[in-house]
């Protein structure tokens, strides 16, 4: 699936990597061309299936895009939907949807991930013995 250039590739997988730099959390870009059930329950399917809820301190972040149906969701591991301010997943999501419809997809993704990082160092700040518990490169998925 040639969704992305190479060097936007590397900018989502290096995006990932500086937000994961300062904390003990774990982000996931996960991208199809279709969803087949509702983005919210699909998004939650590959959480599970990328073994996201097996983080030890439950703070994976979830970045869920169906590219040719234009929905995208963003959603969080139990720890950290714990934390964040009740309104932080609507904010974030609206702030990816503005470089989407300025058709910047890659931009979007890494504004999500960005802010996603903030919180995840805010509330889970890496620890000296963290180790990266999750891949950073982008899953492919083959609507499966």
């Amino acid at each position: 699936m040639k969704i992305f250039s190479e060097a936007e590739q590397q900018r989502i997988t290096e995006a990932v990597e500086a937000a994961e730099r300062f904390t003990s959390g774990e982000i996931r870009i996960c991208i199809e061309k279709t969803c087949s059930e509702p983005v919210l329950d699909r998004a939650a399917n590959y959480f599970k299936k990328l073994e996201m809820d097996q983080t030890v301190l439950r703070n994976g972040v979830l970045i869920y895009v169906a590219t040719a149906d234009h929905q995208f969701a963003i959603i969080g591991d139990a720890g950290i939907n714990r934390v964040v301010p009740h309104d932080f997943w609507n904010e974030t999501k609206n702030a990816m949807l503005e470089e989407f419809k300025a058709g910047n997809l890659a931009g979007g993704i890494i504004t999500g991930i960005n802010m996603a990082g903030k919180q995840l160092q805010t509330y889970f700040p890496y620890l000296d013995d963290d180790k990266n518990e999750l891949p950073d490169d982008i899953s492919f998925m083959d609507g499966k």
